[in-house]
């Protein structure tokens, strides 16, 4: 009898591993990179930060769909129809994603102002790299069981431009002035009582201002679109060094240059430190006092 109980114990043990083989291979399969290990920081600070990356990933699932479905499933033969959506879906995006950034750049550019730590700001930016590798096949999935057109994502070719040079250029003052932008409509304006139905309206019409003004790089500006479509599309990390350097580099270059300028006009540190100019802001007011 032991020999039996042994023996069967022996094959229930081999049938399970057997079938967590089988299990391992289909999630392995189905994942994509680098989606794991996103994942895993969500809980970085023992969760202090987990409300915050779950608003980066919902956030951006829901922007992904809002914002890239106009011009492909809302809006195809009328600009302005996606043109309208497109706000729309910024608007919504933020609003149900609890207003995350959404962004590495954005996030960026709130740590060097000193409005988040670095520990919040890399779980942010995991946050919503975790939610774009998630969208785009989710979405695509989508695309095909409902006989849409799929969406796609940004890319630019390195033909004549290997090292992303030019596309890293365009990324650069398409940031800057996102940035700039959003410092302005969050913190410089105040519309009253619909101020923040407003401020993301005019956001939604800034930026797709931008991918209209701005388009050598897809455009992306934003890092995590450019790298999250990059793995769904291709399986696989980029190993470009001209994506790396157009959609992340150039990137964070202008959320430190916007914070540089926004710290000049409005006083405050750059990464801790008093910058030697500024802030014109106070300059402005004191002399206005002055003249009175």
């Amino acid at each position: 009898p032991a020999l039996f109980v042994l023996l069967l114990t022996g094959i229930m043990i081999m049938v399970l591993f057997t079938l967590l083989s089988s299990l391992f291979k289909q999630a392995y399969d189905i994942t994509p990179p680098g989606l794991v290990i996103c994942l895993a920081c969500a809980y970085i600070g023992s969760g202090r930060y987990f409300a915050a990356y779950r608003h980066e990933f919902i956030g951006t699932l829901l922007m992904i769909g809002f914002t890239f479905s106009p011009g492909k499933w809302i809006g195809q033969d009328a600009l302005m129809v996606a043109w309208i959506a497109h706000v729309c879906g910024v608007v919504a995006s933020d609003k149900l994603g609890g207003g995350p950034h959404v962004n590495p750049a954005v996030t960026v550019s709130m740590y060097a102002l000193g409005k988040c730590s670095y520990t919040e700001g890399f779980v942010r930016i995991m946050g919503a790299m975790a939610g774009g590798l998630v969208a785009f096949p989710l979405y695509s999935a989508l695309a095909d069981n409902l006989g849409l057109t799929q969406l796609g994502g940004p890319e630019f070719s390195s033909k004549g431009d290997e090292d992303g040079v030019a596309a890293g250029f365009s990324e650069f003052w398409a940031t800057t002035l996102l940035m700039i932008m959003i410092y302005v409509l969050n913190w410089e304006l105040n519309f009253g009582k619909y101020h923040y139905w407003i401020k993301q309206t005019l956001t939604a019409l800034g930026i797709r201002y931008l991918i209209e003004t701005f388009p050598l790089a897809g455009p992306a500006i934003n890092p995590m679109l450019g790298t999250t479509w990059y793995i769904f599309a291709n399986g696989a990390f980029p190993d470009e060094i001209g994506h790396y350097f157009t959609y992340w580099v150039c990137p964070f270059a202008a959320a430190v240059f916007a914070s540089c300028l926004y710290a000049v006009y409005a006083g405050g540190d750059v990464f801790g430190q008093k910058l030697p100019l500024g802030p014109v802001k106070g300059d402005a007011v004191s002399s206005s006092k002055k003249n009175k």
